[in-house]
């Protein structure tokens, strides 16, 4: 008896995907999912946030694992640099988001990634977060992508990748359309 492992292409498995796609479209409340994280103040700016369970396919998910985050300032804002910033958690989901939608668009391609690496940064004025001056906006003023892909493509078909991938991208999106966000207190 032999065991007979099968390469997936770009570490995808494009049929599983897709045939997720089709069930999907035929149980379209299935396709309804709650993501949570729990964020617990430790001290100063620091907090750890939690990840573990979350809603899905019409039941409570759970991940193989729960994930845990530390977030806080760098000490040039008198803090003790127990994380990255939360700015900086966002700056990692847009990358992580993006990126694995070039994985999983270029396996559906055909086309076999050697490398992705994305730098990304993104400028911002304290001046606003600071409440020196109510007209700057307290968040980022605009957030550059640069991606270095080699692949076995043309620079078109890398550019259709990168664009079909931002343009399914739940990150992207969540960044670049208003979401409503409703903040409550509980006692």
């Amino acid at each position: 008896m032999t065991n007979q492992v099968t390469a997936l292409p770009n570490g995808v498995n494009v049929e599983a995907l897709l045939g997720a796609r089709e069930a999907l479209t035929e149980m379209p409340e299935a396709a309804k999912f709650v993501w949570r994280a729990v964020n617990e103040w430790k001290s100063g700016t620091h907090a750890e946030s939690r990840i573990e369970g979350f809603f899905g396919l019409g039941e409570e998910q759970r991940h193989v694992r729960e994930f845990r985050f530390d977030s806080d300032h760098p000490q040039i804002f008198a803090a003790e640099d127990n994380g990255p910033t939360p700015v900086e958690y966002v700056l990692v989901g847009l990358a992580g988001c993006l990126t694995a939608g070039i994985a999983s668009v270029a396996a559906n391609r055909g086309i076999e990634l050697r490398s992705v690496t994305a730098t990304l940064e993104a400028d911002m004025d304290l001046y606003g977060i600071l409440g020196i001056d109510s007209d700057v906006r307290n968040g980022f003023n605009g957030i550059t992508v640069n991606y270095t892909i080699d692949a076995d493509a043309s620079e078109e078909d890398i550019a259709a990748v990168v664009a079909q991938s931002q343009k399914r991208s739940a990150v992207f999106d969540v960044i670049t359309n208003p979401t409503n966000v409703t903040v409550r207190v509980n006692q």
